[in-house]
């Protein structure tokens, strides 16, 4: 069975990464356009440039530890694809390997920030009959 080559909107990895930012923003999701088309921040500047000199250095040949940001906001782009981000949650980096299917999406979509509620027993005290418990 052949692999499957994924392709966003038609187009391949490859291609989405030579292809001009004015043609990359007619293609992507109306948040992300609108995003786009407003400008970068400049933590978001920052970062692509971190992100383009890590490309470098993997190109080279080196393996490096992950681009850290507090940048939530960003969207990702294809030539994110194949580098792994340490997304800060608000407590600590987790560590997000950027995938071809993430495109047209945020970091922050992928680094959650809250942690699902998981209920136990009720604490001593929480009932009248709980009172009369012997405590270990």
């Amino acid at each position: 069975m052949a692999k499957k080559i994924f392709k966003y909107k038609g187009f391949t990895i490859d291609e989405l990464k030579v292809m001009s930012m004015d043609k990359l923003v007619e293609i992507m999701p109306s948040r992300i356009r609108r995003t786009l088309l407003k400008g970068f921040t400049d933590q978001q500047k920052k970062l692509i440039m971190e992100v383009r000199a890590t490309q470098r250095s993997v190109k080279a040949g080196e393996r490096l530890k992950p681009v850290k940001t507090h940048c939530r906001n960003m969207p990702i782009l294809p030539e994110m694809v194949g580098l792994e981000m340490g997304v800060y949650n608000g407590k600590e980096f987790l560590r997000v390997e950027v995938m071809p299917e993430m495109i047209g999406h945020y970091l922050g979509e992928f680094a959650l920030s809250r942690k699902p509620v998981r209920h136990n027993a009720p604490g001593v005290g929480a009932t009248r009959s709980s009172l009369f418990v012997p405590i270990k």
